[in-house]
């Protein structure tokens, strides 16, 4: 996981806040896979992989922060 804690901060929060919000109009993909998610409509290959695509920086983000600020085991 070296590779993980060698990616900056910085640059991870604007990847995944960028990619959760794009694009912008008429409503980011993230908001409307989710919702599509929900409604059991998420079903097409494309969307799925699209959804994968807009959350993967904020997984990789939060694997970043777990590590780095989580629970530390001696």
């Amino acid at each position: 996981m070296k590779w993980l804690d060698s990616l900056p901060l910085p640059l991870l929060v604007v990847l995944a806040v960028w990619m959760a919000a794009a694009p912008i109009t008429p409503e980011p993909h993230l908001i409307e896979k989710l919702r599509m998610l929900s409604q059991g409509s998420l079903t097409r290959p494309l969307d799925i992989f699209d959804l994968c695509l807009h959350l993967a920086p904020a997984l990789i983000l939060g694997l970043r922060l777990l590590r780095q600020y989580g629970p530390r085991k001696n």
